[in-house]
């Protein structure tokens, strides 16, 4: 029998009588934590649900620090954008620490959002603040940038981490005493950005936006809180493959004129996937 033949009638039973194929089907998954302790985050196919605690099995089997396989259950909903899991195997505890680019993120993925996968992200973008700025972090979750920031850049004036999330500001707030930051370095705010956000008009010399599906409804708030001579915004959408900053640019274009702010775009980059044919990009706007 050929070899093309034999791959033929694997992928046939595999596909038409279900049998389990000879490797899980998820190639990729976000892992949370350590090598103490993890979790893993799986989004299974609606072909292969009836596989999916093989499919955990198989992941806890060959990963050690594994301790727990999360499903994905929803989309991200509700006021806090929180998504539902599903525990498929392991330990029901799934808190756990994140390591990082020298940065430990306390945090239980079931009750605040961390992508492990904007790791690489949160560090260059680290690397751009200077001494004596001070700069706010909006929808900062368990604070991963803002702790970047303080450890990479530990001459910045503050930082001033906005999040509606109760869960995410509790853990923020170990996550500061965990990585050793200085008193008053960082000040995590449990607020929603629209209510808070005026107390800081004027006051910033750096807004970062993390949240591409909404950011867009608070630029105007963003260039608000810059000082009076302008400041720095890190303003992150979502966009398609084959034109991805085309929309992002019009809506920062439109926001700034009705401002009447001068602005030039320093860089624009795609920070990685978001969806099929969908990346999440970022865009580094200096105001005048």
């Amino acid at each position: 029998m050929s070899g093309i033949l034999r791959r033929f009638i694997r992928a046939f039973k595999e596909i038409f009588l279900e049998e389990s194929p000879s490797k899980p089907p998820i190639k990729s998954y976000d892992v949370i934590g350590s090598r103490e302790k993890a979790v893993a985050i799986i989004d299974v196919p609606e072909k292969w649900k009836k596989k999916e605690v093989e499919i955990a099995e198989s992941i806890l089997k060959t990963n050690k620090n594994i301790r727990s396989v999360l499903k994905k259950s929803s989309k991200r909903k509700g006021k806090l954008r929180l998504r539902e899991y599903e525990l498929l195997l392991g330990d029901r505890n799934t808190k756990v620490v994140h390591k990082e680019y020298g940065c430990l993120i306390k945090v239980d993925p079931q009750k605040a959002y961390f992508s492990p996968r904007e790791g690489t992200e949160r560090s260059r973008l680290a690397e751009q603040v200077k001494a004596g700025e001070t700069v706010m972090v909006m929808f900062s979750g368990v604070c991963p940038y803002a702790i970047q920031i303080a450890k990479k850049q530990p001459r910045v004036k503050k930082i001033l981490a906005i999040e509606m999330n109760p869960d995410a500001v509790e853990y923020a707030i170990e996550n500061i005493k965990l990585n050793k930051i200085h008193e008053g370095k960082i000040i995590p705010i449990l607020d929603d950005v629209k209510d808070e956000c005026p107390n800081h008009y004027g006051a910033c010399d750096r807004v970062i936006m993390p949240l591409p599906t909404e950011a867009q409804n608070y630029l105007d708030i963003a260039v608000k809180c810059l000082q009076k001579e302008g400041g720095i915004i890190h303003y992150y959408s979502i966009g398609p493959k084959e034109d991805p900053y085309s929309k992002a640019a019009e809506t920062v274009d439109k926001v700034l004129k009705k401002l009447g702010k001068r602005y030039e775009i320093l860089s624009q980059r795609k920070v990685l996937p978001y969806a099929p044919r969908i990346y999440k990009i970022c865009m580094e706007i200096k105001v005048y």
